[in-house]
């Protein structure tokens, strides 16, 4: 076939090409998509085409190994992501969720050196000695003053606040 003939063939077979790809799709623009994967594969191996063969035939099987391809692709693609997720996401209880946020509420109200000595050690990962540079203090200071931050924060936790002892001044 001469280029304006396989042109025509092609142009003729298309209204076809595409009622047959919206039959396995049952979507608009994935048949469209298949139509079109299907001449551009067409016409890159037109040269392996045998002419004894029957154009029509020809290129519905090729519309066709195309969409089982993509729905293979598509169902291994699936399985991949599910091997992933091993199981379903939990979500919290609304006790742990409560929990939580009465936990962050406490934090908050901690004064700002103790929530700094908190965040440092136990989100940053710090060590003492580290914290302890930061503050240009002894790292027994920053033992010391964790430990009393977490107490407080327990305490706050808990709901069994007390107050503070009075500082009394040296002379």
């Amino acid at each position: 076939m001469t280029d304006p003939t396989i042109d025509e063939a092609l142009r003729a077979l298309l209204p076809r090409l595409r009622r047959f790809a919206l039959w396995l799709a049952r979507d608009p623009n994935v048949a469209d998509d298949l139509v079109q994967s299907t001449v551009e594969r067409a016409l890159s191996r037109w040269s392996s085409r045998r002419e004894e063969q029957s154009l029509r035939a020809w290129l519905f099987s090729i519309l066709y190994r195309i969409y089982l391809d993509s729905k293979r692709r598509a169902s291994l693609h699936a399985r991949f992501l599910g091997s992933l997720a091993d199981e379903e996401p939990t979500w919290p209880s609304a006790e742990r969720v409560a929990v939580a946020q009465s936990t962050l509420a406490a934090f908050a109200t901690l004064p700002v050196e103790q929530r700094s000595l908190l965040l440092w050690v136990t989100v940053e990962g710090m060590s003492y000695q580290e914290v302890a540079d930061i503050l240009h203090v002894p790292i027994g200071t920053v033992m010391s003053r964790l430990s009393r931050a977490r107490r407080a924060l327990r305490q706050l936790g808990e709901g069994t606040t007390t107050e503070s002892p009075s500082l009394r001044l040296l002379k």
